[in-house]
């Protein structure tokens, strides 16, 4: 038996134990008030930014040798940052009058239904396993009473052989369905998931089911598919789930149950009853968008389709299809009318969005094989003169002597080049393009111009108010892809023949397809893509407050910081850049002919002169600011590819390609490091003698060595954001 002393001891011992942590919300709160990043607090402690949400969570709890650390710098805070005193509530007087109910919504528009639509739900939330996963909720306001579990859930099978339903913020729910109908139903009915649409004329989010293989095999579905159920990208018509469905009364669309399946009833009542299912090991998520994300287990991958959903939108397919579904959401197609005498609304057109009809192209502006075209003969290749072709550069030039004297190649890339090209971008509308002869051109006028540039001289070009000499051999020309100057009569989109004019020349259109209805579409696409790029770089611990030099130290390596937010942000860069592409989607699959539509002839978002004016865009924004850097330093790019603008110099750092003042200042115009879209990052470096090497040991004096800066491997070429 131990002795009286030997006990007190030991309750001393037990008094005197470590302290305790403050809870998971009072770290979040020190640290916010601080203005310190999870990332930076990561970096501090030597850990991961997973690591540091998991704790502020309450997911998990810091162990040695980070917890004390961590506990001194709370304390730290807590001396700097008290706690507020807790607000006291009066209760008011007398109860407000409720508001007025909102106006009938037409036939044919969906209603919000009121929290109370919802019906009571029958979730069940074991308490041990909450614990574990569940994260600080957000305030009651920010949650719509539909959508408290979020907008979308990974479906999995525990070890007991319960399903399961992974959420955002870690919670999971147990999922009673046994087959996939009644998995259908209680989404729509228990689950409460979903998200608010982003305009109040458009629809909420149906909510998004991610299926892991034990999930599809217990509810009947297949693993993977085979190669002809892959070829056809969905399950044959005859499948035992499909006619499961079909017997409860469930639909398909057309793309029937493949990666990225619907399954609804009618609306009835304005209601929706929708849901969507993605299924990872059917390739619904592509590793060039999505990486190795199909690989994460159930919470981890919830996690980040979840901040995918809400700082972009809840997935509807590819990044591409969500990139439009995006444009679409925030500029619906039509809206509720004014009252009539009756007091009813009615659908009508909703100004500045693209409208519910697809728009046939002018012959210059329709791709190759478009039913347009059908009239040309066979293996006939349209000219520049026949053909709009605003594409992204691919352009590279010999070294000069001087420049194979420096050490250095250095790569600079544009963030986000595209998103910042689509900001402020005029582009067409709902109203079928003009067709004019002999126009006046307009610079404010989207449209296509058939003109002859091939009087502009690049040694001769006006920077701002100023006449500029340069050396136009070495720079590439803005009018084509390749850099090479025209020869004669093209088509161009306003923004290439607006260059034009803004380097001092003279333009005289012949022809021209003119959009007088138009305005700044992609405006709206373009803040909410920007800020969801923004935030998630700042996980990654690259804020927009940084110094060049600071900014290049927290690019370096910057991904490996948090593999799972990299995977959000090469996702968000992939819905700009595929979703801009989807704009002129060409045919593929077997069965199609030249001359015949394709499905997505259909859509009213198939605009190929919209992407015009956005790649003609990046492309002359790129043009200005080598012309800027050239006119001012003497700099000039040995290769440019897409976003990425290559130079010699003496150092391998873009600070040895830049030039910035001791108050951080560079070439108005020019190329500036930050992270924001628009502004440049370090793609990489090589050595001259690298470059040489290249292009001997391939055969191509004019190699574009913007493909392989990245890396320096021929096999590992980058080919653009």
């Amino acid at each position: 038996m131990p002795t009286q002393d030997e006990l007190f001891d030991a309750v001393d011992a037990l008094l005197a134990g470590e302290p305790q942590m403050p809870s998971p919300a009072e770290r979040a709160r020190l640290r916010e008030a601080a203005g310190i990043t999870q990332a930076r607090l990561a970096q501090v402690l030597g850990t991961t930014t997973q690591t540091v949400k998991n704790w502020e969570a309450g997911r998990s709890e810091p162990r040695p040798p980070r917890r004390a650390p961590y506990q001194r710098l709370l304390e730290g805070w807590a001396q700097k940052y008290p706690a507020p005193a807790p607000k006291t509530f009066t209760a008011p007087a007398a109860c407000p009058e409720p508001p007025a109910p909102a106006a009938e919504e037409p036939p044919g528009l969906e209603a919000a239904p009121s929290p109370a639509a919802a019906g009571p739900t029958a979730l069940r939330r074991p308490g041990a396993r909450n614990a574990a996963w569940a994260s600080t909720p957000p305030p009651a306001a920010a949650i719509d009473p539909r959508f408290v579990n979020g907008p979308l859930a990974v479906v999995d099978v525990g070890d007991g052989g319960q399903v399961l339903a992974y959420c955002v913020g870690g919670l999971v729910l147990d999922v009673p369905a046994k087959t996939l109908p009644s998995l259908v139903e209680w989404t729509l009915a228990e689950a409460q998931l979903g998200a608010e649409r982003l305009n109040g004329s458009g629809k909420d989010a149906d909510p998004l089911l991610v299926l892991t293989r034990a999930a599809l095999e217990r509810f009947g579905l297949p693993a993977e598919l085979t190669d002809e159920e892959r070829l056809a990208a969905r399950l044959p018509d005859t499948h035992k789930a499909i006619a499961q469905l079909t017997r409860a009364q469930w639909q398909l669309t057309k793309r029937g149950l493949g990666p990225w399946a619907r399954i609804y009833r009618p609306a009835q009542g304005g209601r929706r009853s929708c849901a969507q299912l993605c299924i990872p090991s059917w390739n619904a998520l592509d590793t060039r968008s999505w990486g190795h994300a199909a690989d994460l287990p159930p919470a981890e991958l919830a996690s980040v389709l979840g901040t995918y959903a809400t700082r972009v939108l809840t997935p509807r397919g590819s990044t591409a299809v969500t990139g439009l579904e995006l444009m679409t959401a925030l500029h619906p197609p039509t809206r509720a009318s004014a009252p009539d005498e009756t007091g009813k609304r009615h659908s009508e057109h909703n100004p500045g969005s693209l409208g519910k009809e697809p728009m046939e192209p002018p012959p210059c502006e329709a791709t190759d094989g478009h039913p347009v075209l059908a009239h040309l003969p066979r293996f006939h290749i349209r000219t520049p003169a026949e053909k709009l072709l605003e594409e992204a550069y691919d352009w590279a030039r010999p070294l000069t002597d001087e420049e194979c004297m420096r050490r250095h190649l250095v790569g600079i890339d544009v963030n986000m080049a595209f998103a910042a090209s689509a900001n402020g971008a005029i582009v067409g509308l709902a109203t079928p393009p003009v067709h004019v002869t002999n126009p006046d051109f307009d610079a404010k006028t989207p449209g296509s111009w058939l003109v002859d540039l091939s009087h502009v001289d690049l040694s001769q070009v006006k920077v701002g108010k100023q006449w500029h000499t340069l050396d136009g051999d070495l720079l590439p020309s803005p009018f084509t892809p390749t850099g090479q100057c025209p020869d004669g009569p093209a088509w161009y989109a306003t923004p290439t023949v607006a260059y034009a004019t803004e380097l001092g020349y003279d333009v005289a259109p012949t022809e021209a397809f003119i959009r007088p209805e138009s305005g700044r579409y992609l405006d709206g696409w373009y803040k909410r893509l920007r800020d969801a790029y923004v935030s998630t770089m700042a996980d990654l611990g690259v804020t927009e407050n940084l110094t060049p030099p600071e900014l290049l130290a927290a690019m370096d390596g910057y991904k490996q910081r948090d593999p799972q937010t990299a995977i959000v942000l090469d996702a968000i860069k992939s819905t700009v850049k595929n979703g801009i592409g989807k704009f002129q989607e060409k045919a593929r699959g077997g069965g199609w002919r030249p001359g015949q539509p394709w499905p997505a002839l259909t859509r009213p978002t198939w605009r190929p002169d919209i992407r015009a004016v956005v790649i003609s865009r990046a492309r002359i924004g790129m043009h200005r600011k080598m012309v800027a850097l050239a006119a001012a330093t003497g700099r000039y790019p040995v290769a440019v590819l897409s976003d990425c603008a290559v130079y010699a110099a003496d150092g391998p750092s873009p600070l040895d390609v830049l030039p910035y003042d001791d108050a951080g200042k560079t070439v108005p115009g020019s190329f500036r490091l930050g992270v924001s879209p628009g502004m440049v990052k370090h793609e990489g470096t090589q050595t001259t003698l690298w470059a040489e090497e290249l292009r001997e040991r391939v055969q191509a004096p004019e190699l574009n060595l913007a493909r392989y800066i990245k890396t320096g491997d021929v096999n590992t070429a980058d080919t653009g954001e």
